[in-house]
């Protein structure tokens, strides 16, 4: 089960969390095919209608790289929830959150962001997984506010600056992509085995890309603008983030896909510069790490999940 909850961000702009959940059991009062009252939303996670307390499990705040949405989380979101209150968050930009052009699109606004969703959701002590963009998002919020975070997971995410190059050669790309896409099969094999900036075919960087395309009048296009996309990593590029890094106190593990973009020596670095760091690598997985590999990005999470935030913590 996965419900939205509306979050304001920095500036007032209105963010989409979705919350994944479990169904509520059937208790004496469930009628069969009734909905939730008007009540139920406003309830506290760990509160009970006859006012026991149950203890609040931890929570888990998913955050999603550049062009992803919360979505693309939610194989992970599920397991998570047998110990853990997980929500992902459409960040600004992205998915059903705002997307003025008009919009702050900088580091800070994307921290504050997340910092903003973690205290209207209740979720702190948080641990905050990251992927790519929203990696960095996690470490610099963890480095900021170190009494919000008690764990920390970077997916596939470099702490090097990446330089003016790279931003030129993702313009480039973005020129490149054949939108708009006729069927949503013609963006899988596009994005899975036509861009020629793949070194390898992908089933699930199709996938990937299907999840973030809508349907108009001339086929499907992209739920976010290519352009606020380029200034969103402007923001980013040209820096590098090892002194933020060393800021992060929380058990951090640092999760590299075999193929990724992350490299094996930079990895290692960053795990040394963390004062609490962890390394571990999956084999046969490419920049989408719980999507190439899902079963396998589990085994290296979940157990330093289990250790940093109990679940009966």
């Amino acid at each position: 089960m996965v419900r939205r909850i509306d979050v304001t961000g920095v500036d007032g702009i209105h963010l989409a969390a979705w919350e994944f959940a479990d169904p509520p059991k059937a208790g004496p009062e469930a009628v069969a095919g009734s909905a939730p009252g008007p009540g139920a939303a406003s309830r506290a996670p760990g509160s009970s209608r006859g006012g026991t307390q149950r203890r609040k499990p931890p929570g888990v705040l998913l955050l999603h790289g550049l062009m992803g949405r919360a979505s693309h989380w939610a194989s992970t979101a599920r397991w998570l929830t047998d110990r853990y209150r997980a929500v992902a968050l459409d960040q600004r930009g992205h998915g059903r959150s705002d997307k003025p052009d008009e919009a702050r699109y900088d580091r800070e606004a994307y921290v504050a962001d997340a910092e903003a969703a973690l205290e209207q959701l209740d979720l702190a002590p948080v641990a905050l997984v990251g992927h790519a963009m929203g990696a960095l998002t996690a470490w610099q919020l963890a480095a900021k506010r170190p009494d919000l975070v008690q764990a920390l997971v970077i997916s596939d995410m470099r702490a090097s600056a990446l330089g003016e190059q790279s931003q030129r050669e993702w313009e480039e790309w973005f020129t490149s992509w054949p939108v708009p896409f006729a069927t949503l099969a013609d963006v899988r094999r596009w994005f899975g085995e036509d861009d020629p900036s793949l070194e390898r075919s992908r089933a699930s960087r199709g996938e990937f890309f299907a999840e973030v395309m809508a349907e108009r009048e001339d086929g499907w296009r992209p739920v976010f603008s290519p352009e606020v996309m380029m200034r969103v990593r402007e923001a980013w590029v040209h820096d590098a983030h090892w002194d933020e890094l060393a800021q992060v106190r929380c058990p951090t593990l640092v999760v590299r896909g075999l193929d990724g973009e992350l490299g094996r020596a930079e990895a290692q670095e960053m795990v040394r510069v963390l004062p609490r760091g962890i390394y571990a690598e999956v084999t046969e997985a490419g920049h989408l790490i719980h999507y190439d590999q899902p079963d396998d990005w589990r085994r290296v999470v979940e157990p330093f999940l289990q250790a940093a935030l109990p679940a009966g913590a």
